[in-house]
Order: C-alpha cells, then sequence, then structure tokens
C-alpha cells in the first residue's frame, strides 16, 4: 500500500449557526451546557468524518471550558477545524460564539478540544490521513495539541500506579 495523501485543514473545516429557541434553555432563558455541548460533539463529528471520510466515534473530550452565557434568541456559532491526527484518531477544535441579533454583539461562549477515533467497516480502527498543515495559526494548534497529548499520557501513566 502507498504511503497515504494528506488533507489540508480546510478541506474538512466547517462553520454553522444555530438559532436558539425556548426548547434550549431553562426558566431563566439560559441556554443549556447540554444543548451546546451536543451541539459541538456534532459539528466537531462532521470535521473528522470529512476528513477521515470513514465512520468516527467520539474517543474523549479532552477540554471543554465555558465562558459566557447563552440566551434565548441569541445564535449560537460553531466553527470546528482538525487540529493534529495520529495514526487512527484525530483531534478537532471547536470555537463557540454567541451573537446577540439585536445588537451584533458576539461573546466567546466556549471551547473544546475532541478526539475521534476512525473506524472502518468492521469497527476497528482505521488509519486516517495525515494532516498538512499550512499556516502559522494551523502550526500553533498543531503544537498545543501534541501538548494536551503528551499530558494526557502523563495523566494516564500516573492513575495506572
Amino acid at each position: 500500500m502507498g504511503e497515504m495523501k494528506g488533507k489540508r485543514v480546510s478541506e474538512s473545516s466547517l462553520s454553522v449557526a444555530h438559532f436558539m429557541e425556548p426548547q434550549d434553555a431553562n426558566i431563566a432563558g439560559n441556554v443549556h451546557g447540554g444543548v451546546i455541548m451536543k451541539h459541538i460533539d456534532t459539528i466537531a463529528g462532521m470535521v473528522a468524518f470529512r476528513h477521515a471520510r470513514a465512520n468516527v466515534v467520539t474517543a474523549s473530550i479532552q477540554r471543554l471550558d465555558f465562558f459566557s452565557p447563552v440566551y434565548i434568541g441569541n445564535l449560537l456559532k460553531l466553527a470546528a477545524s482538525v487540529n493534529m491526527v495520529n495514526r487512527t484518531s484525530l483531534e478537532v477544535g471547536v470555537r463557540v460564539e454567541s451573537e446577540d441579533l439585536y445588537t451584533g454583539e458576539n461573546r466567546h461562549t466556549a471551547s473544546a478540544y475532541l478526539t475521534f477515533v476512525a473506524l472502518d467497516e468492521n469497527h476497528a480502527p482505521k488509519q486516517v490521513p495525515p494532516l498538512i498543515l499550512e499556516t502559522d495559526e494551523q502550526k500553533h494548534r498543531n503544537r498545543q495539541a501534541h501538548e494536551r497529548r503528551q499530558g494526557c499520557a502523563v495523566m494516564d501513566a500516573s492513575q495506572e500506579r
């Protein structure tokens, strides 16, 4: 088998927006964190699938930090892209913003990093294409992803004792 052809970050990146409605929120009008988490997992999964061109499953959410609330009537905007790939897994970063449609104010709502594993038709891990990094920002995100992965490996080893 020849070497697998690499893919650019831009080939799988996505941006989506969702209007937040009453069923997304509590009685005070704050959108539930779980609603935001579902949107994060969905867009990240689509990005991972587009990169791998194979079924993917969420292996972990390394980080999910909430910075500001989202309210009924806000536009929830998500942008996601692949930060790093390993042999059969990939990390996707998601940035979430909320927009007040009346004022146009945008707030950084959340950031998340998720790892997905690509699966073949027998549900066994499948090799994913290498990642082609083109911009300084992409290279920076890739370095940060490697640091997060090393941090997780250190934590895993310390928990085995």
